[in-house]
């Protein structure tokens, strides 16, 4: 190579050959290329730290530090721009856990921070994640927290049975009840107390739940009635006459109801119901509420139950000219019987109580003019 020749190429042929001439044409490139010499050159003469937003029109990151733009490779006439680095993650405040699981799902971040399903605040997400992750469509959005309240749907949402009712089972509705009873002249705390516990609407029709705590009989079909709470409140007030009952028969199950309240107050309960769908009605009222110490019997009421006797107290739920001696019979000494009787006529009936006083000996009061259904012998 002559000396004219090395003075205008000087570098070698290897050189060359490693790093070809770049073609004419492309001024973003080499404009880039100055770019990043005067950046590095501005960096070193001049701290990081010092350097404010705008200077020499260069990005600057969160972190202070100037970031040099790197010339890219474009096609030929276009201009190259430069590559924006992502800052570092500062270590005092680590993505959570839960967060990395789920970062493919872009999150919508308000400008307050939600509370997450733990009861705990949840930190918005940092400004890069939106950049990372493609956004999805609101459709999609929309039905990705869809399962996350479903669990809170299930739980908030009452029992559909009950829904229409729910004021009825108030506490506040038993308690005027209760007040209404007291008011009447029951006394006896243990059976206010089981008239407050036992929810009456689940004992009558649907159709006749608004009006299940009012003091009113209410049809139940075969054309018998659920008695007024202040008479079941008063019959089972004088059966118990403050004793602890251990043994009771009630004869006329019905729907079920008195038998439950009798349940809050003796050990056992024995009842008898003559009427086959009644009976069976009965039993589908009491099986949600795990009643254990109630023993229900289908057959004829006027005869009792001698298996289980002696009784300390026999509450007859119909109206019969008499006390039939059978019930008498198996009335324990010392017990009372409550049944209301009465007149050939049929058209008044006295709730009666009736005390055994001796093997041979019952002794007779006459107290509330009332009203209920006939007693019948046999079964259907």
């Amino acid at each position: 190579m002559t000396s004219e020749r090395a003075k205008r190429f000087p570098l070698g042929l290897e050189d060359l050959v490693r790093e070809p001439r770049r073609p004419e044409g492309r001024p973003g490139e080499v404009r880039a290329a100055a770019l990043a010499a005067s950046a590095a050159l501005n960096a070193r003469q001049q701290p990081a730290r010092n350097l404010q937003p705008g200077v020499a029109g260069k990005p600057q990151s969160k972190q202070g530090r100037v970031q040099a733009p790197v010339p890219a490779k474009s096609p030929a006439g276009a201009q190259a721009r430069p590559q924006v680095m992502t800052p570092p993650k500062p270590l005092a405040a680590p993505a959570p856990a839960p967060a990395a699981k789920t970062s493919a799902r872009p999150v919508v971040q308000s400008a307050t921070a939600r509370p997450s399903s733990s009861g705990r605040t949840a930190a918005p997400a940092p400004a890069s994640t939106p950049a990372r992750v493609p956004a999805k469509p609101a459709a999609q959005l929309a039905s990705s927290a869809k399962p996350a309240s479903r669990p809170a749907e299930r739980s908030a949402a009452p029992n559909v049975a009950l829904n229409g009712a729910m004021a009825l089972t108030s506490e506040r509705v038993r308690e005027r009840m209760v007040e209404r009873l007291r008011a009447n002249g029951v006394t006896d705390q243990r059976v206010l107390n089981a008239m407050s516990v036992v929810p009456r609407h689940m004992f009558v029709d649907p159709g006749l739940a608004v009006q299940a705590y009012e003091d009113a009989a209410l049809p139940i079909g075969h054309h018998q009635t659920i008695s007024k709470p202040s008479v079941v409140a008063r019959m089972i007030e004088l059966a118990a006459a403050g004793r602890t009952l251990t043994n009771v028969l009630e004869i006329g199950t019905g729907c079920g109801y008195q038998a439950a309240v009798l349940s809050q107050v003796a050990r056992e309960v024995y009842s008898i119901e003559r009427i086959k769908p009644l009976s069976e009605r009965a039993k589908t009222n009491l099986r949600p509420l795990r009643i254990p110490n109630i023993r229900l019997h289908y057959g004829d009421g006027r005869l009792g139950l001698p298996s289980a006797a002696p009784f300390d107290a026999i509450l007859i739920a119909a109206a019969g000219l008499d006390v039939p001696q059978a019930l008498l019979e198996q009335l324990a000494i010392g017990g009372r019987l409550i049944a209301p009787v009465g007149s050939q006529e049929g058209q008044s009936q006295v709730l009666t109580l009736v005390e055994r006083l001796g093997p041979a000996q019952w002794r007779e009061s006459r107290l509330d003019r009332v009203f209920f259904v006939p007693l019948k012998s046999g079964v259907i």
